[in-house]
């Protein structure tokens, strides 16, 4: 392995994002302390949600956005309602001359090559190397780390069901970019699941805009169950008179998607908020679970029976 490498690879394994040694924490733990005298708490004016000792992966119907003032939410990584970490962030100043180091394939054929380094050791700095090229943000501890001074304003939740992390800027989470927490009813049309999933992207930033996707995937899942299209409240009366709930029209009504007051789709309206578009994100699950992943199971079930018993229920629906 080239100098370079050593110097730049192995010094930013062993000393980088890392926790600091008993010694090192506790003199940051009485400057913290210190500071909490002229520093507001950062939690004063949120209600914290006190956890159950049965709430650890909780899968619920209802969404749980993630929000940096709740221990359990959806995680924006896999999507489970799950228990968080919270873990504060803390600073190591590099070499005057010396920048983020980001491992290539180089690097890594270079570990491979080191004869001077053990097989456990290329195993971790092997995997270091990947976790760094994967993108995502990662923890692991290092007793050689030096804190340079405590970073505020940024922080990191971990997941619980997936270990994976996500990033704060004060209280907006800025890493992964986030995809509310319903998915999309799988059976969705894959242009619709499209424009479903670019809502999901975008609620927090936009829930104005997140709700114009949702009021438009609604338009198009009633041309794909063959309305058309024009006007949502014949599409849907004409689908609660196939069979869809009654209450779901209602519930579209409310949200300004049906009735006189109705939002063109695509078009934004100033009145909507995040809980119009947590109310869509939902409707639109719904219709599609009612008209098509419902008839899609019956389906199957019909397709599963023998030959000679489908063959007698055709009998008898013609009989009748």
């Amino acid at each position: 392995m080239t100098p370079r490498l050593r110097n730049a690879g192995i010094a930013h394994y062993t000393g980088a994002c890392v926790l600091p040694t008993e010694a090192r924490i506790k003199s940051v733990g009485e400057r913290a302390d210190e500071l909490k005298a002229t520093v507001p708490s950062a939690t004063t004016h949120r209600q914290r949600t006190p956890l159950n000792e049965n709430s650890t992966m909780t899968h619920t119907d209802v969404p749980h956005p993630p929000s940096i003032a709740e221990n359990a939410f959806n995680c924006p990584h896999c999507g489970a309602h799950a228990d968080q970490t919270w873990l504060k962030l803390f600073a190591e100043s590099l070499e005057p001359d010396q920048t983020p180091h980001i491992p290539d394939r180089e690097f890594v054929d270079g570990i491979r090559k080191e004869s001077v380094i053990d097989d456990e050791a290329k195993r971790h700095l092997i995997e270091w190397a990947r976790n760094m090229d994967s993108g995502l943000v990662f923890t692991k501890k290092d007793e050689r780390s030096y804190v340079y001074a405590a970073v505020y304003n940024l922080y990191i939740s971990r997941c619980f069901s997936c270990g994976e992390c996500a990033v704060w800027r004060h209280d907006q989470l800025i890493f992964p970019s986030k995809k509310f927490g319903i998915a999309p009813n799988p059976d969705l049309p894959r242009e619709i699941k499209a424009d479903y999933e670019e809502a999901q992207s975008i609620v927090d930033l936009s829930p104005r805009g997140a709700a114009a996707l949702l009021r438009l995937c609604i338009q198009n899942l009633c041309v794909h169950l063959d309305q058309p299209g024009k006007h949502l409240d014949t599409d849907i009366a004409a689908l609660v008179k196939a069979g869809l709930d009654v209450r779901v029209q209602q519930a579209l009504d409310v949200v300004r998607v049906v009735g006189n007051n109705a939002v063109h789709p695509g078009q934004m309206d100033f009145k909507d908020d995040r809980d119009i578009a947590t109310t869509l994100f939902g409707l639109v699950n719904l219709i599609a679970e009612k008209t098509i992943s419902e008839p899609n199971h019956v389906n199957a079930l019909f397709a599963s029976l023998p030959e000679g018993a489908r063959e007698h229920i055709d009998r008898r629906d013609k009989k009748s």
